[in-house]
């Protein structure tokens, strides 16, 4: 300790580099172990580390059931409680036979601080040691499974979000929707198809890669207003723990403010547009609008004039273009980042441009249809426990001939009190499909009785005209013979 103090307090500080360098060579020759370093903040911003925020994850995940000193920390943006390894501790690990230490350890550095308030500026770090021997195995593949693991166990263990849009900023709040796909009211066959294509999709990095195209995929959900469109995107998001960005394209001006939403999205997510086809007009009939709207203020009077300019001032509308969104689907900057799902959902896919669609853009086209017998059965078995009942076949006779949403059928299954049961919720699903069915026959009858009081009105039309036209052709006759006998008498 003596020698240690006068040779930090009177060796010259040039020297003590190549002391300490020449110091670690000597060292090496008797210690046949590596030692790698991944500090807490690196840079010149001192930002975290993602190496080291990864290998926190993967220590937590791995190595706490070893470790003796723990410190629990609930980390920004994940969902529980994270267990990490305490200051300078250390666990052991093995890798294919090879034996791992893992430390925690942290340094303080000696600096005055001018603050009024000083704080500790503490830089922690993992030293991972092993055996020079080991030195490719650990390098080259083991590091890059921590990496990796635990950048997985950080997506794993986040809190998903739900992201909406103010012109070009996201905001979000938690998603916390518990659809999924077992409790989908739609056909078996149809959700496992949908789900297989997904679960395929997530581990498609190097498929992806090896075609040449970027790792997205496009999916069009439509169907009457009930079928569950919304809630399909939620069961996708949670069969594959993916965020939620809801795009609103009325909020957004122009095609440049789309493309920085886009940049801003992250992987693991899913775009949607609902009901693409009120958001904005994309299939070229704003023009004509325009010049309705023309025409319209021609015979307006001045005041109304001056009320409507006014207000069209102040209501900017979105300028983005079909070229532009076209552009965030499929274009070079649809490619910044990856694993993404797009989502369009429309009540009236008619509507819609066909380049908007296209296989391509939207690979999948999923119609959201009404309520079938499978789908009830489903329906009954999450609201009511039911698998059977005597009204089940008259239902299912009824489903046949009426349609309605599975939203409506969800709704006449629901018990509205404590009394309510079974008996009475299937009744009044009967009861509503009767009335359906009833209305049904009712406008089917007077559009009979139109149509046969349309071609009584027809028929009298065309007696009429057969009967003028019978006339003028005998006049046209009596004209010819008096003609004739006029020839006869001056013979």
């Amino acid at each position: 300790m003596f020698i240690y103090a006068m040779f930090q307090q009177y060796f010259p500080y040039e020297l003590r580099g190549h002391a300490h360098k020449y110091t670690q060579k000597l060292v090496t020759y008797f210690y046949p172990y590596i030692q790698i370093t991944f500090h807490e903040l690196t840079g010149e911003k001192l930002k975290r580390s993602d190496a080291y925020f990864a290998i926190q994850n993967y220590l937590a995940d791995h190595t706490t059931a070893t470790a003796k000193r723990l410190k629990a920390d609930v980390v920004k943006g994940s969902k529980s409680l994270v267990l990490t390894m305490d200051d300078h501790e250390q666990v052991m690990e093995e890798f294919q036979g090879i034996k791992i230490w893992w430390s925690s350890n942290k340094n303080t550095p000696k600096r005055p601080s001018f603050s009024f308030y000083p704080k500790t500026e503490e830089r922690r770090y993992y030293t991972l040691t092993f055996h020079k021997r080991y030195r490719d195995a650990i390098t080259k593949s083991y590091i890059d499974k921590v990496l990796k693991d635990g950048k997985a166990i950080a997506v794993r263990n986040r809190e998903r979000k739900l992201y909406t849009n103010n012109s070009t900023k996201w905001s979000h709040v938690q998603f916390e929707h518990p659809a999924n796909f077992e409790t989908l009211a739609m056909a078996e066959n149809e959700k496992e198809a949908i789900k297989n294509d997904l679960i395929k999709f997530s581990k498609g990095k190097e498929y992806y890669t090896k075609i040449g195209k970027p790792w997205k995929r496009g999916y069009l959900l439509y169907g009457p207003p009930g079928t569950g469109k919304s809630t399909m995107i939620a069961a996708m998001a949670n069969l594959l723990d993916y965020d939620i960005y809801d795009l609103e394209l009325t909020t957004v001006k122009d095609n440049s403010e789309l493309r920085k939403l886009l940049i801003e999205t992250t992987s693991k997510s899913i775009i949607i547009i609902e009901d693409i086809d009120c958001s904005i007009d994309l299939t070229g009939q704003r023009r004509k609008e325009k010049k309705n709207s023309e025409e319209d203020d021609k015979k307006k009077d001045p005041v109304e004039k001056k009320k409507d300019e006014e207000e069209k001032k102040s209501k900017k509308g979105s300028k983005v273009t079909l070229s532009g969104l076209l552009n965030f689907i499929d274009g070079i900057w649809s490619a910044c980042g990856g694993e993404r799902i797009i989502v369009f959902t429309t009540n009236f896919v008619d509507k819609l441009d066909p380049a908007l669609i296209r296989r391509g853009r939207m690979d999948r086209h999923i119609e959201m249809s009404y309520c079938c017998f499978e789908a009830f059965k489903l329906l009954a078995r999450n609201y009511l426990d039911l698998d059977d009942h005597e009204l089940f076949g008259r239902i299912e006779g009824l489903l046949g001939e009426k349609e309605i949403t599975p939203a409506d059928v969800a709704e006449c299954l629901m018990p509205k009190s404590e009394r309510e049961g079974v008996e009475s919720c299937l009744r009044e699903l009967v009861k509503v499909l009767e009335k359906l069915k009833k209305k049904k026959k009712q406008g089917k009858k007077k559009a009979e009785e139109e149509g046969e009081v349309n071609g009584e009105e027809n028929g009298d039309g065309e007696s009429g005209e057969s009967s003028s036209e019978s006339g003028e052709s005998s006049s046209e006759d009596d004209e010819v013979a008096g003609k004739g006998r006029k020839r006869n008498s001056k013979r």
